[in-house]
């Protein structure tokens, strides 16, 4: 798991969702998140298996946020988890031990390290910047990305009005994968905004 994890934004339009996460995807995103927190269950559905079947064409990883059930049935790639839902250990025993399963840690390195006892894949830290997409409670200090790394042998994601400017910071204190919403669906060019995030990975 490295590089540019690209999370979806509250799209309706399918169509246009599925054109701006294949251009992410051709600018070297290396993994999608599906996540729409007010599609109605068809839609999310509609939109989760229409976004895996354009990651398996790419042979990048599909995971769902908070939907277990939805991933489950799409057999989809992994699951998210954030701080509100499903406890880590639930999901894990859910989703069986070959799933990705991530946490979101927010600013707490006690979370990250009970989510890695629980059977997590990777942890989220963030937001370490203002978000125009996610409202954030807490301001997330950067150096628990190296306290992470030294400590919890698991990937670190970072995520929070990311750009590629702000990120790199964090890539040097050894962020595995930023994860991006705005900085590549409401950019001019995605794909070249995508690309932008995936070189800081060599």
């Amino acid at each position: 798991m490295k590089g540019l994890y690209l999370v979806t934004p509250d799209w309706d339009d399918t169509q246009k969702l599925l054109q701006v996460t294949e251009a992410g995807l051709r600018g070297g995103a290396a993994l999608v998140q599906y996540r729409h927190k007010s599609a109605s269950p068809q839609l999310r559905k509609e939109q989760a298996a229409a976004l895996q079947a354009l990651c398996r064409e790419h042979g990048k990883p599909f995971i769902i946020n908070d939907h277990v059930e939805l991933c489950i049935e799409l057999g989809a790639d992994g699951i998210h988890v954030g701080g509100t839902d499903a406890s880590v250990a639930e999901v894990r025993a859910a989703v069986g031990p070959d799933k990705i399963v991530g946490a979101s840690c927010y600013g707490t390195l006690q979370l990250a390290r009970e989510a890695h006892a629980a059977g997590a894949s990777y942890v989220a830290f963030g937001g370490f910047y203002p978000s125009r997409v996610k409202k954030y409670d807490m301001k997330t200090p950067p150096e628990i990305v190296a306290q992470s790394k030294a400590e919890i042998p698991l990937p670190a994601v970072v995520i929070g009005g990311m750009t590629q400017e702000n990120c790199t910071p964090l890539v040097v204190l050894g962020a595995d994968m930023v994860a991006a919403i705005s900085s590549v669906y409401m950019a001019n060019d995605p794909e070249s905004a995508a690309r932008g995030f995936a070189v800081l990975f060599g």
